[in-house]
């Protein structure tokens, strides 16, 4: 295999573009080896108040949801047989494997002794939430792997070609049923936080709010890798395959904002809403940008246009890392009693993970049929 691999010739053009990326990313490589050396304290501005911050905030919370793509995507093709969708399949795949690769680094770095991180997997808490989503995640980025395995040997070790392609179906099967259970389970983890969480975002159906959004973000996702791939590698998906991806994440997100309002209503919590701080404004925005905006693309004409497709995507992306920033910050400030902004070094750190999944996206994508059979170039 190894020398199958010194063989084969790679290419990796350099743009101006793929330079910043590069830039940031060694910045953050610096950053990260700062943390490993001398903790988290003096690299990032948790305390006993804000045990967690930025990075589980964005780089996980986030990270898992917005890599729901993959799961998402095949859900939607292999189960209810919608085969239109298969252009986008092995795109949607490899940006949540590097997602998940991604996060599980963004939790390497928030364990406060990362050296003891093998821990878990000796030392099973049972009944605890949090190790059943350290389980499933550990598990499905092995999935993942598996997975690309199919596309991997197309190029490299082709002798076990059909081998991954026997045992696809059932990866398929269990990367559908993986992620369910840990994208509720993170919602999950806030259920012991009444009274603590801030009403507007806690709910005893928390689990199912965070399920829900994972769904439909991962069509958003797939829009916006789709038309970064366009650009990058002049490779289009149909405006058709798109606007069907669109529609289907619109009608979960409109369920999604239903059952929002009616557990607001049926809580009595419904009122905080015009308490005028700086939680009911951050909640409204939330809605308006991420999911009443983009419902109004999504079922008007502008679903007939690319560029409105792409505003789709990225308005339903950012609403999905507001909801999450919410609730992992701003929902939990007033109980914390202290104000907590997090500190350069880890937002600089959390866009340079996000720098180095574009970097193996685009090395990937570069070196492997990924977004389609043929040899792609870059296009710019």
């Amino acid at each position: 295999m190894l020398n199958d691999i010194s063989k084969q010739k790679w290419s990796f053009t350099i743009t101006p573009v793929r330079l910043i990326l590069i830039a940031i990313s060694l910045a953050g490589f610096a950053l990260i080896a700062y943390r490993l050396i001398t903790g988290l304290g003096i690299v990032t501005n948790m305390n006993d108040e804000w045990p967690w911050g930025f990075w589980i905030a964005f780089d996980v919370m986030c990270g898992v949801a917005l890599a729901g793509g993959g799961y998402a995507t095949a859900f939607l093709i292999y189960v209810l047989r919608i085969d239109c969708l298969k252009p986008v399949a092995r795109g949607a795949m490899l940006t949540s494997l590097i997602g998940y690769l991604l996060v599980a680094v963004g939790l390497l770095l928030d364990v406060g002794q990362w050296f003891n991180f093998w821990r878990p997997f000796v030392s099973w808490g049972h009944s605890s939430v949090l190790f059943e989503v350290f389980l499933c995640i550990t598990a499905y980025t092995v999935v993942q792997i598996l997975e690309f395995g199919e596309i991997f040997t197309e190029r490299v070790g082709k002798k076990y070609h059909n081998f991954f392609k026997k045992i696809m179906p059932a990866l398929i099967i269990i990367g559908i049923m993986i992620p369910t259970m840990h994208q509720a389970s993170l919602g999950a983890l806030y259920l012991m936080m009444d009274g603590k969480l801030y009403p507007l975002w806690w709910s005893p159906i928390i689990f199912l709010f965070f399920l829900m959004s994972s769904f439909f973000v991962g069509p958003a996702m797939v829009v916006v890798e789709s038309s970064l791939a366009s650009k990058a590698f002049g490779h289009k998906i149909e405006t058709g395959v798109l606007k069907k991806l669109v529609r289907i994440g619109g009608w979960v997100m409109l369920a999604y904002l239903v059952i929002k309002v009616c557990d607001l209503i049926a809580r009595g919590k419904i009122g905080y809403l015009t308490d005028g701080n700086i939680e009911s404004y951050l909640f409204i925005a939330e809605i308006v940008i991420g999911i009443i905006i983009p419902l109004i693309i999504c079922f008007s004409r502008l679903a007939n246009n690319r560029a409105w497709l792409a505003v789709f995507g990225v308005l339903t992306n950012l609403g999905l890392i507001f909801n999450r920033l919410n609730v992992v910050v701003t929902g939990m400030a007033r109980n914390a009693g202290s104000l907590y902004l997090p500190a350069i070094s880890e937002v600089i750190i959390s866009l340079s993970l996000v720098a180095i999944g574009a970097l193996v996206y685009l090395f990937v994508c570069e070196n492997f049929p990924v977004l389609g059979k043929e040899t792609h170039k870059y296009a710019n």
